[in-house]
């Protein structure tokens, strides 16, 4: 199988993550505190195995419901749980397949699952039966109150300025407009994928400009490949963090954060600060390697912030990193320091430990 990076030249990073669930440690413990939301509550890890790019929401109706890529890319799954814990054992639901030829037949990568205005939306990314790496997004609807029953319609295609390589789209509403970012191949460029941003007219359209977010040029986002990916919204303390995953998908993917004020306007690139070093990256004390294309969901307290992300559990990988299994879906409590802005920490250790799995 070629790989995927060698075959777009200049076109974008992956977008299959898994992460696995920990216990927090101390100095998780000490973070949650600063967020003041009580005691942080447990987690044990891995969450979910051979689950990547993991997308958690916690909706009204008191559940959390998970969908992650799949290491074979054909299907898109769903499961929910009252809790977070709970999403590790809850039935795993398959509520969509790959076209047999055609559009959305190869490469289903990175769902997410999204509420809008009383429906379901999942957005993903997708090949082609004739070119798996003509990865494009597309949009899913179902407009039952379960998300596990119903059935899902194709909404078609997100359309933007190039017709190029794009994936990772997420959404998200700040002051009255519904956003879309995602990641994109320029193919003016000699990279793999930016971050864009747009207005959102419909769940499954953007309208008006599509500006350019970042592009990766930092010595951390260019390792392997040079990606920026996998963005994620977060609002507080007056303030709009986007976290992003950079570099190759193996030990290298670490992540990056953007930061606007709450009251500048979005669709400014020069509203937006980008780290200079990763926020999130591997770490040999705990195991953990790759950790990336993340989330945000809430604690079951309804006040705790928590991340929620892939990685795994060594470095070495053989063959093309696409082709490994096991990155495991993993949450951890995001802590908050004093100026307001999210404190990471370290990808948490596995609890408890667990050898090295069979490849597989």
């Amino acid at each position: 199988m070629k790989s995927r990076r060698t075959v777009l030249k200049g076109a974008a990073g992956t977008a299959a993550g898994i992460g696995l669930t920990a216990l927090g440690t101390a100095q998780e413990a000490r973070a949650a505190g600063a967020a003041g939301g009580g005691a942080a509550p447990a987690y044990r890890n891995p969450l979910v195995r051979q689950r990547a790019d993991p997308h958690i929401v916690r909706h009204s109706d008191g559940y959390y419901y998970f969908t992650a890529t799949v290491p074979e890319y054909d299907r898109i799954v769903l499961r929910r749980a009252r809790t977070l814990g709970g999403l590790a054992q809850a039935p795993e639901t398959v509520i969509w397949e790959k076209h047999g030829s055609g559009e959305m037949a190869a490469h289903i990568w990175a769902p997410e699952i999204h509420f809008i205005d009383g429906a379901w939306y999942i957005y993903l990314a997708a090949g082609r039966s004739d070119d798996v790496w003509a990865i494009r997004m597309y949009v899913l609807e179902n407009t039952a109150r379960n998300p596990l029953q119903g059935r899902w319609r194709e909404r078609g295609r997100i359309a933007t300025r190039w017709e190029s390589f794009s994936l990772d789209a997420t959404t998200f509403v700040h002051r009255g407009t519904r956003y879309l970012a995602w990641a994109q191949h320029d193919p003016s460029q000699n990279n793999n994928t930016d971050l864009y941003l747009s207005a959102m007219d419909s769940p499954w359209s953007v309208t008006g400009p599509q500006v350019r977010l970042s592009r990766p040029e930092l010595p951390w986002e260019t390792i392997g490949f040079s990606v920026n990916e996998g963005p994620a919204v977060l609002r507080r303390n007056g303030r709009v963090f986007m976290t992003y995953s950079a570099s190759a998908t193996d030990a290298n993917y670490c992540m990056g954060l953007l930061t606007a004020p709450d009251t500048a306007d979005l669709l400014d690139p020069g509203s937006w600060t980008k780290s200079r070093q990763p926020v999130f990256t591997s770490n040999d004390s705990t195991g953990q390697y790759g950790p990336g294309h993340n989330s945000f969901t809430v604690a079951e307290n309804g006040r705790t912030d928590v991340l929620v992300y892939h990685a795994r559990q060594y470095k070495e990988i053989e063959g093309d990193p696409l082709d490994d299994p096991n990155r495991h879906t993993r949450v951890q409590t995001l802590g908050w320091n004093a100026d307001g802005t999210p404190h990471f920490g370290i990808p948490v250790a596995d609890h408890p430990a667990t050898r090295r799995p069979e490849r597989g």
